[in-house]
């Protein structure tokens, strides 16, 4: 039954991983196969349609539909300038009715029957980031790349904001410690900051006040997050909030310290230039925040190398229920016979050894499995 299990995230301290990053519509990929490259490198540009404007030329000029295309002073497929004229009628004795062009662009059509001018705004340029830093492992003609590093990965439970890239600085002094908002100082600036444990409402708009990137911490508490938001969260994918800053949960809510093995990573990684990606999705195609740590090397070590099947002894999963919410411990047994639990039902079972030595037999369904 163990074989069963699905691995759950990922906190691992060597891997190659590799990252896609594609265009929203076909474009020109500016590096080359093999190419090192840095997280800030543009890998890959296009240009998005501008959007489009309905002039109503006919009632400017107030003329009738079919006098529109004798009126223009351009062409369908012209670009102009802001202000420039593109349509015109003279009268005697009166001064002439005018339209001018409302931006940079050009004139998309124009038609005898509505009398309106279709008005296309310059298009906008899109360009996309390496985000790691590594080598470019793979190209998708007119669509983007593959970067490849070999980093240390880390998945959070819950994660808020897009991709960012800032040195790693951890503040707390231990993983447990309930950071102080003193501790946030001009020294946050740019970085991305591990608080150890419970991400509070005062500490973000204190980090966001002072340029932070992002945060990394063990819970927060749900209120907090609405209120920063300005809006429940709902069941759909996070990621694309616009806060100015990136949030990763490594547990759950509430006042939840970060499980050992996941700081004992960050402290010993701390300096170095992290990249991490709070989106989320908790439905099917699940998609957890990330945090990638390139390490400047070229091949995993022999003894890095994670080997994950199902859940068997020896393996790492993570508590996902009460008691040990968060934590992660190690299974010492997977009994083969079903047990009996408080609520008498019959459940396939596993007993785990917490970080301080005490054992617990809990159900599986209580756990997922961790990649170590």
């Amino acid at each position: 039954m163990g074989q069963a299990y699905t691995p759950g995230l990922k906190v691992v301290n060597e891997e190659l991983v590799k990252v896609e990053r594609r265009l929203p519509l076909k474009g020109d990929v500016v590096v080359t196969k093999g190419q090192k490259v840095r997280s800030e490198e543009v890998v890959a540009k296009t240009d998005l349609p501008g959007r489009v404007e309905i002039i109503n030329v006919v009632n400017k000029l107030a003329i009738s539909p079919a006098d529109v295309p004798d009126a223009m002073k351009v062409r369908e497929g012209d670009k102009v300038k802001k202000g420039d004229l593109i349509a015109e009628v003279k009268m005697f004795f009166i001064f002439p009715s005018r339209v001018f062009a409302p931006a940079d662009g050009s004139v998309e059509s124009v038609s005898p029957v509505t009398g309106q001018v279709v008005f296309r705004h310059p298009p906008v340029p899109v360009e996309i980031p390496a985000y790691i830093d590594g080598e470019v492992d793979e190209i998708i003609p007119d669509e983007g790349v593959i970067i490849k590093s070999v980093s240390c990965f880390i998945q959070g439970i819950f994660g808020i904001g897009g991709e960012v890239v800032g040195e790693l600085l951890i503040l707390s002094s231990k993983k447990g410690d309930l950071l102080d908002e003193s501790a946030i100082t001009e020294k946050v600036k740019d970085k991305i900051i591990v608080v150890g444990s419970f991400i509070s409402a005062g500490l973000i708009e204190k980090a966001k006040k002072f340029g932070c990137r992002g945060i990394i911490g063990g819970g927060i508490d749900a209120e907090d997050l609405k209120n920063f938001l300005g809006y429940d969260l709902g069941v759909a994918i996070t990621g694309a909030e616009k806060k100015g800053i990136t949030l990763i949960i490594t547990e759950g809510f509430g006042k939840v310290a970060i499980a050992d093995r996941t700081y004992n990573l960050l402290v010993q990684n701390q300096g170095r230039k992290t990249s991490i990606n709070g989106a989320t999705q908790i439905r099917a195609g699940v998609i957890r925040p990330e945090i990638i740590i390139p390490l400047g090397k070229s091949e995993v070590s022999a003894d890095a190398i994670s080997k994950v099947g199902g859940m068997e002894k020896g393996g790492y999963v993570r508590l996902i229920r009460e008691p040990g919410f968060g934590e992660l411990v190690e299974v010492v047994d997977l009994p083969i016979k079903p047990v009996v639990i408080d609520t008498e039902a019959k459940v396939r079972s596993v007993t785990v050894r917490f970080s301080d030595g005490k054992e617990l037999t809990i159900p599986r369904a209580n756990v997922e499995l961790v990649e170590k």
